[in-house]
């Protein structure tokens, strides 16, 4: 089963201070209210899904096949669509809307997006390699990564060798963000640290996939201030 799953924007990175005076770096996401636009029976195609549509877009800009979709299902056109596969679909009903409420009592999320594309890298910047000597024989290729192949048996370079070649502009997930603070009325999502790609890319936000123990950074505060409280009073 999968979670419910929300499209954003990222709009940056700014800073949130606490009352102890330690600043959390945070980035800012825009999140989209998404519409659900048809439930998928799994009588019909073998699965049970809902498919929600983010982002508006004019209709001029749709396809004759699109625009006879979306007057069907009697809905504003939508940007995106996505099917999100789930055991149970009976809470949901063609036409509800949801956002950032959904993540209310989740801690930790998964931000999925593109990294930022650095065009054809060099092995030293794509992959960290120390490069050839300085001196000691070697001319004009300081930078390149050295030998890739083989000898005569298997004669040939293997697949995915670390070489130059394209580097970033790749879907990216990191794991385990934790929530700093939400936004309701403007529908903002301040997540601690920072997520692939560059200002206004487009990111996928659903709630983390793995079992998280470990404390928020809010919790760690309150712990400290109850354990201070606590020694003052054995001072007294």
């Amino acid at each position: 089963m999968s979670n419910l799953e929300l499209i954003g924007k990222k709009l940056g990175m700014t800073r949130e201070f606490y009352g102890t005076g330690q600043s959390v770096p945070v980035t800012v996401l825009k999140i989209e209210k998404a519409r659900v636009i048809s439930l998928i029976d799994k009588e019909k195609r073998g699965y049970s899904a809902i498919q929600i549509g983010f982002g508006n877009i004019k209709s001029s800009k749709l396809s004759k096949q699109m625009k006879g979709f979306f007057s069907k299902k009697n809905t504003e056109p939508r940007k995106t669509l996505k099917e999100i596969r789930l055991d149970n679909i009976s809470e949901f009903k063609e036409g509800n809307e949801f956002g950032i409420e959904i993540f209310d009592d989740v801690k930790f999320v998964d931000v999925k997006a593109k990294t930022i594309g650095k065009g054809f890298a060099g092995s030293m910047k794509r992959h960290n390699f120390s490069g050839l000597r300085a001196t000691h024989g070697v001319s004009i290729s300081h930078r390149s990564h050295g030998s890739t192949g083989q000898r005569q048996d298997p004669g040939k370079v293997f697949k995915n060798k670390k070489m130059a070649g394209h580097m970033g502009d790749k879907f990216r997930t990191m794991q385990n963000l934790e929530i700093i603070k939400k936004d309701q009325e403007n529908q903002l999502l301040f997540v601690k640290g920072s997520i692939p790609g560059s200002k206004n890319s487009e990111v996928m936000v659903t709630k983390s996939i793995k079992n998280i123990n470990k404390s928020t950074i809010m919790e760690k505060l309150e712990a400290a201030k109850k354990a201070k409280s606590i020694a003052d009073k054995k001072k007294k």
